[in-house]
């Protein structure tokens, strides 16, 4: 196998990221060097990981290899699903309309707001007391 049959796609959502690896294979999916059903136990988040590969009609034709760093589950959930969707893109552009219709490879930009002096959180403020 030579570095041509791999394809490569990073995803981001809040404080996760996800690097993807995608190689012509059997269908097997590695999370950090675990199982895939170890890494995402509920059938709905690897559901929501492997969708692209549903919409584009390829589930099992290639194996996986997701290194997750940051964020919590849903958060790597969604970035692994975009570093998919950008692999696929990679190596055939024609999945592009497909992927983008679904919303695949949209980033969704929102971050957590930081916390300011004087108050209890980002916008929430301590009790007002007039005496």
């Amino acid at each position: 196998m030579t570095k041509k049959d791999e394809f490569i796609g990073v995803g981001r959502r809040k404080t996760a990221v996800a690097s993807v690896r995608l190689r012509p294979g059997t269908g097997e999916v590695n999370v950090n060097g675990r199982k895939f059903e170890e890494y995402f136990p509920l059938d709905v988040q690897r559901e929501v990981v492997l969708s692209p590969l549903t919409t584009c009609n390829v589930p099992g034709m290639y194996d996986i290899i997701i290194r997750c760093k940051g964020g919590g589950r849903e958060g790597q959930m969604i970035a692994a699903r975009l570093g998919i969707s950008r692999a696929l893109v990679e190596q055939d552009e024609e999945r592009r309309q497909d992927l983008k219709a679904e919303g695949f490879l949209t980033r969704d930009p929102r971050k957590r707001e930081r916390k300011k002096y004087g108050l209890k959180g980002a916008r929430k403020r301590f009790q007002f007391s007039k005496r």
